[in-house]
């Protein structure tokens, strides 16, 4: 009861900035636009693969509507600041695990996204640029399982990086740094296959194609539900990591206060 109040009173706080979460969506559309524009140019002198334009038109669309559920994700999970104005010995303190605390308030905030960003902003691409869209029923719950399996894992991150603030005061440039390999390694600029041999393989070494790339290939008929079980082992693995970080930054809190 406790996790479902969070999560909705998280929601309820977004709507109250409805009209200024607009402007957001009308400057993501335009960055998609951009992208759209440039890829069209591309295609024109220059194979694009199996994609070709429609294909790529139908990738950005759905990358940069789900960017809003996977990597727009409340830097720290706004730990870093609790830590620097002590909130966080409150946090630690109360009879809530201070995981599921900050998760399920991040889960309302996407909830709200889901339906405030990425559904305006997919529905508008799709009107405009003619996308087409899967036939089949099941192609889109397993779209929507790696979508939450892909949120839930930039959660877990971001959990990490907030309490990375414990010991460095400032995380705020991990953000970034986590940010800036997600655009390159989850398939955002371009996709996976097209990366450089070593790289290709480098990013599946790491967490970040199950952010974008997968769902988008899912929802575009270009994989299988099989990568799925390897984007629930990252979410295992991070939810271990996240349990074991709460432990240490308990330790870290007493130590700081004697």
């Amino acid at each position: 009861m406790l996790f479902s109040v969070l999560a909705r009173k998280a929601y309820a706080r977004n709507l109250q900035y409805r009209g200024a979460h607009m402007i957001h969506n009308v400057s993501s559309f335009m960055f998609g636009f951009v992208y759209v524009s440039l890829w069209a140019g591309i295609g024109e002198s220059h194979s694009l693969g199996e994609y070709g334009v429609q294909g790529m038109t139908a990738y950005i669309a759905f990358n940069q509507a789900s960017l809003w559920l996977v990597l727009f994700i409340t830097n720290g999970l706004g730990m870093e600041e609790s830590v620097r104005t002590g909130q966080i010995a409150l946090d630690l303190m109360r009879p809530v695990p201070l995981f599921l605390h900050k998760m399920y308030r991040e889960w309302g905030q996407i909830a709200y996204q889901f339906v405030y960003k990425f559904l305006p902003i997919y529905i508008l691409y799709f009107f405009l640029f003619s996308i087409p869209v899967p036939g089949k029923l099941s192609v889109y719950g397993w779209t929507a399982l790696s979508l939450l399996l892909a949120a839930y894992i930039s959660i877990c991150m971001n959990y990490l990086i907030g309490a990375a603030a414990m010991w460095t005061t400032e995380s705020r440039w991990l953000y970034w740094v986590n940010y800036a390999f997600s655009m390159l390694l989850s398939g955002f600029f371009i996709p996976l296959e097209w990366l450089p041999a070593w790289l290709r393989q480098l990013s599946w070494l790491t967490p970040y194609p199950y952010l974008l790339y997968v769902p988008v290939s899912l929802f575009t008929e270009r994989t299988t539900p099989a990568a799925l079980p390897a984007a629930l082992f990252w979410c295992v693995l991070f939810t271990g990591l996240c349990m074991l970080a709460t432990g240490a930054m308990r330790k870290k809190l007493e130590v700081q206060g004697g």
